[in-house]
């Protein structure tokens, strides 16, 4: 490039966008001397090196005018070889080795599989056992054999402090209605001597026969093998009575049954 080419273009450039010195300077903090100096090719009024290359860079870069091409310019009015730009830092991440991945996917593989024979396996567990309750004859709970000699109960289980009495062809219940004090002997035996409360039923077993004595004859009801029997006594007094195979023969009005 002839020599003040450079200079000429770059002071038409800004003269055509109608720039002045001053404004570049405000634009580019570069001094007006320096600029000068560019538009006039004094090379030996700027600071040289890197510091040129900058004033003309940034100069365009306020003109609006390509960098590269302007500074090949400068390079060629200085008879300087153009220095071509840097290539931009790449920075490389290193590539991982090929067997990280390959690792991954085994772990993940054990892992999926490690679950599904888990999950298989308890499956398994729980429907051994739940078939396991299903056939054990221990779910069935069992039935409790009554003791001999003991009483049974047409209305439930007889009174725990009522003594045990013997199976046999008599059977007496004895309810009240109010408080009184009840005596029951069967078959020579006493069987109950105790004063019962009101609403109290109980049961006894003789092979003869009973004799019941209540201290309040009207707040005892008797009855033999499921037969309502005469009172004890007078309303209101206490009385005794015998009761035996006989009675049964004998209806609560003193009807013979067939």
């Amino acid at each position: 490039m002839a020599r003040g080419s450079f200079g000429e273009r770059l002071k038409r450039e800004r003269e055509l966008r109608e720039v002045s010195l001053n404004e570049v300077t405000v634009g580019t903090r570069i001094s007006v001397r320096f600029l000068d100096a560019l538009e006039n090719e004094e090379w030996d009024k700027l600071p040289g090196g890197v510091f040129n290359r900058g004033f003309v860079r940034a100069v365009a870069r306020y003109l609006g005018l390509d960098e590269e091409n302007l500074l090949s310019e400068y390079d060629l009015a200085r008879g300087e070889p153009a220095v071509s730009a840097p290539p931009p830092y790449e920075s490389k991440i290193p590539r991982p080795p090929l067997w990280v991945p390959i690792l991954t996917a085994l772990g993940i593989l054990v892992v999926v599989a490690a679950l599904v024979v888990g999950g298989v396996y308890g499956w398994r567990r729980y429907s051994a056992h739940h078939a396991a309750r299903k056939a054990s004859p221990s779910s069935v709970l069992p039935t409790q054999s009554e003791p001999q000699g003991s009483e049974p109960s047409a209305a439930g289980a007889a009174d725990p402090s009522s003594p045990p009495f013997n199976s046999g062809a008599l059977d007496l219940s004895v309810s009240t209605s109010a408080a009184t004090r009840v005596r029951v002997v069967a078959d020579e035996t006493v069987a109950l001597d105790a004063e019962l409360p009101a609403g109290e039923t109980r049961h006894f077993s003789a092979s003869k026969q009973f004799e019941v004595t209540a201290g309040d004859s009207s707040a005892v009801l008797l009855e033999l093998n499921g037969r309502a029997m005469p009172p004890v006594g007078a309303p209101g007094a206490s009385g005794t009575i015998v009761l035996s195979q006989k009675d049964l023969g004998q209806a609560p009005g003193g009807n013979t049954q067939p």
